[in-house]
């Protein structure tokens, strides 16, 4: 089967700490509609950290297999290139990835001024939060390199 590849080269792809086979590029913020669009690249056959989204997020498939695990790391949704979703906040946490090769997914994330995803740890309990602000924070460094 062969692979579409985007061409991702011109993308400017930053990291998080702590945040293992993830690297994310901010498109835009539109800070009066809480609105933050970005690209998300998660590392073909592996699984990033259990988080929860606490915010309505939008997406859309790039480059490969988008790939939704349960928290205890068994498959629960693969979303091939091309789909588009619609996600309302969950407190059900869950784990993301790629399939055979790196995904690529567009998010619209779809907030308020206050917490977008919680980070957490194996028994489920939050050690880490990404809010809008950060968001903010992130794409104001993220321009500055660039």
């Amino acid at each position: 089967m062969s692979h579409f590849l985007f061409n991702d080269s011109h993308i400017h792809w930053q990291t998080l700490d702590n945040l293992e086979y993830l690297q994310y590029s901010i498109l835009d913020i539109d800070e009066q509609q809480y609105i933050a669009d970005v690209l998300f690249k998660l590392t073909a056959n592996q699984q990033i950290v259990l988080h929860r989204h606490k915010a309505l997020n939008k997406s859309f498939v790039i480059q490969g297999e988008h790939r939704l695990y349960h928290a205890d790391g068994s498959i629960k949704e693969i979303r091939p290139v091309g789909q588009y979703t619609s996600s309302p906040a969950s407190d059900e946490p869950h784990r993301e990835g790629g399939g055979d090769i790196d995904v690529i997914v567009l998010f619209s994330i779809r907030g308020s001024d206050g917490v977008l995803y919680e980070i957490l740890d194996d028994t489920q309990s939050v050690i880490d939060k990404l809010s809008w602000q950060d968001f903010i924070d992130l794409y104001a460094a993220q321009t500055q390199q660039v």
